[in-house]
């Protein structure tokens, strides 16, 4: 698929018939390595205690049947210099990173086929817990990969005008 149409085909899908396998996922998340980290829930012994302690429940219920990820990144490992924020932004450095491991994530998974879900509502301190995560490493995003069982509507985009500002 060309890489113009995987963006404009690729929806957040809140509901899965299936998850990755497993070569599948190697593959996704070989194009998404940044400095995130990633830790992947295959296990549905797993699976069912990461959606009913680290997520609420709508987006438990929108990922069940999916393979889930969670994103961290380390804590102090970019946006410093000699040990000292670079600027008023300190640690959220890291969200740059996390944002291109995400998109090149999902990305990747919609150019295989399959369709994801980035959910920023979670429990951090019990996704934590049920993954080891150490605590250096900040608990930022989790996401539902697998089959979709649903089709949403492309929502329409509103106007460059609307959202871009030239100077």
């Amino acid at each position: 698929m060309e890489f113009s149409e995987v963006i404009l085909k690729r929806r957040s899908i809140r509901g899965y018939a299936s998850p990755v396998p497993h070569e599948d996922l190697e593959k996704i998340l070989n194009s998404a390595r940044q400095a995130a980290r990633s830790y992947v829930v295959e296990s549905p012994e797993i699976l069912q205690k990461v959606l009913s302690e680290g997520l609420p429940a709508g987006n438990a219920a929108n990922a069940a049947n999916a393979v889930v990820i969670v994103s961290t990144c380390v804590k102090g490992n970019v946006g410093f210099i000699n040990g000292e924020p670079a600027n008023e932004i300190g640690d959220g450095w890291s969200i740059y990173d996390l944002g291109l491991h995400d998109a090149y994530l999902i990305l990747t998974a919609a150019d295989l086929g399959y369709d994801t879900l980035i959910m920023g509502l979670r429990n951090g301190e019990a996704l934590r817990r049920i993954l080891g995560i150490p605590d250096n490493e900040d608990v930022l995003s989790v996401i539902a990969i697998g089959k979709g069982n649903k089709d949403p509507a492309n929502p329409p985009r509103k106007p460059l005008e609307d959202t871009v500002k030239f100077f």
